[in-house]
């Protein structure tokens, strides 16, 4: 395999230090799956992002590595992609992505400041119910001050249920600050739950905010155990809302994550009638890892 240039892409943030880092390459048409994975494993990210193919209308084929597996969506990293092909153009663009969980709209605009913020609509969501029994087992996985996190630590008025708008997240209410911000989990058990039930996206655990949610995403791949923002869970997560009739709608939300693991991000979530939801954040370009 020839020298790949991936650009390292820190995205729901305006900092290096914040938000979530993804791999991006621009080129990667000639390169095999098996390839691609190994470029991910490397990397180390939650996901790297591959261009592989620009059609004659523009739309851009782009596929997700993670360093464990292909995965069909991921929301920074399709941040992350828009970002760095509009920062070489002229920070104004409207994009076509097309991915195994389908076609996504992203635009992107230069900010005032000077950086690029990007807004992609997911799919058409599905919100499904989230088998009890498979509840439990993941609760009995989440543990704070020796105990296993039991159904009267979560929200009432936010029952657990499957929300996929391009990746499937279980998605989790807390209802005590205390709670939500000492939970602890065994990455190796969490990841053979997710694995099992086919969880391609994070675990998506939330907790009521005076603006939206704060999130915590146990995603266990690679070097990550706990993902710092993530974009498909917080598209999920809107659906969720839309789903449960908890809002007055259209309605947009904010989602701050990251500050658990060292890199707090914000991702805004506007959620219409219906139809996909939209997710925006900026992101910036890490330095070369040389």
């Amino acid at each position: 395999m020839t020298d790949v240039d991936v650009l390292r892409m820190a995205v729901f943030t305006d900092r290096p230090e914040g938000g979530n880092p993804a791999g991006v390459v621009l080129d990667a048409g000639a390169l095999s799956e098996a390839e691609m994975l190994a470029i991910a494993a490397d990397v180390g990210y939650s996901e790297t992002a591959f261009v592989t193919g620009r059609a004659a209308d523009g739309e851009v084929t782009l596929r997700f590595f993670s360093p464990h597996a292909e995965v069909p969506f991921c929301g920074h990293a399709t941040l992350g992609t828009a970002v760095a092909l509009a920062a070489r153009a002229s920070g104004d663009e409207l994009y076509t992505f097309s991915t195994r969980a389908g076609l996504i709209r992203i635009r992107t605009r230069r900010t005032d400041g000077g950086l690029v913020e990007a807004s992609f609509t997911s799919v058409e969501p599905v919100v499904s119910e989230l088998d009890p029994v498979v509840l439990d087992r993941l609760l009995a996985l989440l543990t704070v001050d020796g105990r296993s996190v039991e159904s009267s630590d979560l929200a009432d008025d936010y029952p657990p249920r499957i929300s996929n708008a391009g990746n499937p997240h279980p998605v989790v209410v807390f209802s005590d600050a205390e709670v939500f911000d000492s939970l602890t989990f065994d990455p190796e058990a969490m990841r053979a739950l997710m694995d099992e039930q086919r969880w391609t996206g994070t675990v998506t655990l939330l907790l009521p905010a005076e603006d939206g949610f704060a999130a915590r995403n146990p995603f266990p791949v690679g070097r990550i155990t706990e993902d710092p923002a993530t974009g498909s869970a917080a598209a999920s997560t809107g659906a969720y809302l839309r789903e449960l009739g908890v809002l007055e709608l259209p309605a947009r939300v904010t989602i701050h994550q990251g500050e658990h693991v060292g890199r707090p991000g914000v991702l805004t979530v506007d959620i219409p009638l219906v139809g996909g939801i939209t997710v925006s954040g900026t992101a910036v370009e890490l330095p070369s890892a040389g």
